[in-house]
């Protein structure tokens, strides 16, 4: 089966629509949300209007069918733009991954109007105090009681969940026997005993909504369960390998951004009487960004292609994962050195693009963990 590298006229229409869209509604904004911290609820509800909002929903809910190849290029797209924008966009479709994956037709039914119709956001609420990269190790726990099941636990650092009206929430029948005791549950924000924490304060990212959810006897009816139980790990599983690829577009993306910043710059900056872009050094530093962009994109559009086709890729993911994040954070801190003194002012959007890079080392998974994930894929 041949891989193809171009994108179909349906696909092209839709980036050139959200290049325009990140222009002239994004990149004004992101410096002034990037210091309030406050969320962006405005361009959230310009990308509902857009369609933007729940992408990879079912064709019959009006999700994109474009496949993860198409959905990738429109996250990296936005993340040119700002990722902590972007990123709302992202948790959305991680939120729904399990749904897609476990759901029923009913499931689907009561999940995904409200994403693509009333613009609403979900959350995926599987991080907890002890339990990151681990999602074998949750704690938070869900009771059999008769026609419900009740849920206890506090997850943490869960984007979107102060605004979120619905959540995918995994929580263990029994610790001891670990991922085989797990299953997820759909939950409106709404109900009793679900309460939120304090928003974390973060480095980068800081328009992203990131808070604690706590679960104080949530009564779930059986029918919000997806899949069988102890699917749950499984569902993880199948929505992190699906999801990654989006992770590297948007390290991708946030790359491009903070490169083409860079080498404008270096076209216009004086130093000793040239262009510093005249400079045999700064011209290799430009050449590493510019091969290792590509080489991402290329990792991500591969994984991508696979997960469209059927089959399996667990190690693309977490390959293209990996090498963007890491990437991202190589080509933002060149960025920042190519414009000097400047480059560290929050003046200039290459300090943000900076800080912004760390978590996509480090969330779905740390650069570690992607190792880990590699490493047994090529002794196997």
């Amino acid at each position: 089966m041949a891989f193809g590298f171009t994108y179909n006229e349906d696909q092209l229409a839709l980036k050139k629509t959200v290049r325009k869209f990140v222009e002239n509604e994004i990149i004004p904004v992101r410096a002034a949300y990037d210091e309030s911290e406050e969320f962006p609820w405005p361009e959230v509800k310009k990308m509902a209007d857009l369609g933007l909002n729940c992408m990879n929903a079912p064709e019959k809910y009006n999700g994109m069918e474009f496949g993860h190849v198409g959905l990738c290029m429109v996250i990296e797209e936005m993340s040119r733009g700002c990722l902590g924008i972007a990123m709302t966009l992202k948790a959305n479709m991680l939120a729904s991954e399990p749904v897609l994956y476990g759901g029923t037709e009913e499931q689907w039914d009561d999940w995904f109007p409200g994403l693509c119709e009333e613009g609403q956001l979900a959350a995926y609420a599987v991080t907890e105090p002890g339990a990151g990269s681990d999602v074998a190790g949750i704690s938070t726990t869900c009771k059999k009681d008769g026609d419900y099941y009740i849920l206890n636990g506090t997850k943490i650092f869960i984007t979107n969940a102060k605004h979120a009206d619905k959540l995918t929430v995994l929580a263990t029948h029994d610790k001891t026997k670990g991922n085989r005791a797990q299953s997820f549950f759909m939950v409106d924000t709404k109900t009793e005993g679900v309460s939120f924490g304090k928003s974390e304060h973060k480095m980068g990212l800081r328009c992203s909504e990131t808070s604690e959810i706590i679960f104080d006897n949530v009564k779930v009816h059986k029918k919000y369960r997806l899949g069988e139980e102890g699917d749950g790990f499984k569902l993880a599983m199948k929505s992190f390998n699906s999801s990654r690829p989006f992770v590297a577009s948007a390290a991708t993306g946030l790359a491009m951004g903070a490169f083409e910043f860079a080498r404008d710059y270096a076209r216009e900056r004086k130093a000793f009487g040239r262009n510093i872009g005249d400079f045999q050094g700064i011209q290799f530093m430009l050449a590493d960004m510019a091969m290792e962009i590509e080489a991402a994109r290329l990792l991500w559009q591969k994984a991508a292609w696979l997960l469209d086709n059927n089959m399996m890729a667990a190690d693309l993911s977490a390959m293209s994962k990996c090498f963007a994040a890491d990437m991202a954070n190589r080509v933002t801190t060149n960025a920042v050195q190519i414009l000097g003194g400047y480059g560290f002012c929050r003046d200039y959007p290459v300090e943000k693009m900076m800080r912004d890079a760390k978590i996509l080392q480090i969330f779905e998974g740390t650069a570690q963990v992607q190792r880990i994930i590699i490493g047994k894929s090529v002794l196997a």
